[in-house]
């Protein structure tokens, strides 16, 4: 037990450390994000709205114990990677490493989540 709450609290703090960066060079170096966006064919208008929902979620993921919110956040991450590795696949820049990264680390810690909260009620 104590392996799993190790390793899910390691899953969960790079996955949190990976979209907190990644909000960060959002809202710090919006000119080149925005040319990014550009080039993968998503609009620059959400780069700041998804900035600010990538830090909430990262306040879910390390606050709540196991709740419905915290599945769809978790939801909601997967599929920002998915998209993410996709458009990168679709224009070959090399650049979906950080998104396959990204989708291993919540599948990671989703699932140790699970396993943890539900076997335990006290972390």
């Amino acid at each position: 037990m104590k392996t799993i709450k190790i390793f899910y609290w390691l899953t969960t703090g790079l996955l949190s450390a990976l979209f907190l960066f990644s909000a960060g060079m959002y809202f710090l170096n919006y000119e080149h994000v925005s040319s990014e966006f550009v080039k993968l064919g998503y609009p620059v208008y959400i780069v700041y709205p998804l900035a600010v929902l990538k830090v909430i979620a990262v306040i879910v993921l390390i606050t709540q114990k196991q709740s419905s919110i915290k599945d769809w956040v978790y939801s909601a991450l997967f599929f920002d990677a998915l998209l993410a590795f996709s458009a990168h696949m679709v224009v070959k820049d090399g650049e979906q490493g950080a998104a396959m990264i990204a989708m291993i680390l919540i599948l990671s810690s989703f699932f140790l989540g699970k396993k943890l909260f539900k076997s335990s009620t006290v972390l």
